[in-house]
Formats: C-alpha cells, structure tokens, sequence
C-alpha cells in the first residue's frame, strides 16, 4: 500500500512544482518509481506506468497547453518502467544503505542521460546537432538533474529508511552487562 501512495505522490508533486521554475524538477517521481519497483511485483508496474503516462496528458495539455503527441514520451515513459525494474533489481532481494545509494543515483543520472540525449536529438530546443550542442543541452539540465537527485535521495532515505529505524528500535538494547537472575 505505501508503494501506491508513494506514486500517487510523486504525481501530485509534478503539479505542485508545475509553473515554479525554481523547484526545477524537484519531485518525488524517481523516488516513487524506485521504490514502487522494490517493493511490488512486476505486473502491478503496470499500474504506476499507467498513472505517469495520464500525468504527462494531463501536464501537456492542461497545465503548458501544448499539443501531445505520445511520440516524444516513448522514452520517457520507457524509462518510467526501466527505473522500476532497477528498483527491483538493486533492493526487492535486499535492501541495504549501499544499493539505496546506488539506486538513488543511478535513477536521476540514468534519467538525464537518457532524456536530454532526446532533447538534443529531437531539436525540439534548438541545440545544433553538434558534439557542443549536445554538451550545451547537458550543461543546461544540470540543475533539473542536481534537483531529481536531492529529491530522489530524500524520498528513498525516508520511504527506505523509515521502517528500518523503527525495526531497530523495536529491538531490545544489548547494553552488554550481565542479566538479572
């Protein structure tokens, strides 16, 4: 169940940051979708798949009033379903400090990879199709990735570490000195 509210949150944050520039994609999809993939099975990823894809319709048209054309979200929306199947991959088995590191980074850097290389490519921006240019459309989006991966961390520390806190302090303390008979 808290992998279903965790998506639900991560869409509602893209409208809340939808018109504030300065947020710069801090929300919390990454960080939903991860831990949505650790914690569900494959199937129900179709779920969550669903709900980004109607998200990105609704944010095209309703709220930047653009044209949609579900062409230019094939990538993204495939990269929606790969950042699950890394959450599964790296933490359904074992969820450790090290591998929630390691997702929380490969997630927003994989992200940035993947969607700027289409921006560049698609010329959508209007970065030459020249090695520069498609620098120039990396340098550009450092502050959206620097911002996934601050949000992305945070939503994984808490959605991650949270039970494993309270699991450690429900156990009893081992103080060392001896028992009482």
């Amino acid at each position: 169940m808290v992998a279903y509210l965790l998506v639900l949150i991560g869409v509602l944050s893209r409208y809340l940051v939808a018109g504030h520039l300065p947020l710069l994609n801090f929300t919390a999809v990454t960080g939903s979708l991860i831990y949505f993939g650790a914690r569900r099975s494959w199937r129900e990823m179709l779920a969550p798949l669903g709900i980004f894809m109607l998200s990105d319709f609704c944010l095209t048209t309703f709220t930047y009033h653009y044209a949609f054309r579900w062409q230019s979200y094939l990538i993204t929306w495939t990269w929606y379903l790969a950042v699950m199947v890394l959450g599964s991959i790296l933490l359904k088995s074992k969820t450790t400090f090290a591998r929630g590191a390691v997702a929380a980074l490969l997630g927003p850097t994989s992200f940035w990879i993947v969607s700027d290389y289409s921006v560049w490519a698609s010329g959508f921006n209007g970065y030459p199709h020249t090695l520069a240019g498609l620098v120039s459309c990396y340098v550009a989006a450092i502050p959206f990735y620097r911002n996934d991966l601050a949000a992305t961390s945070i939503v994984l520390a808490v959605a991650l570490g949270a039970p494993a806190l309270v699991r450690k302090m429900r156990q009893p303390l081992s103080s060392g000195a001896p028992k009482a008979a």
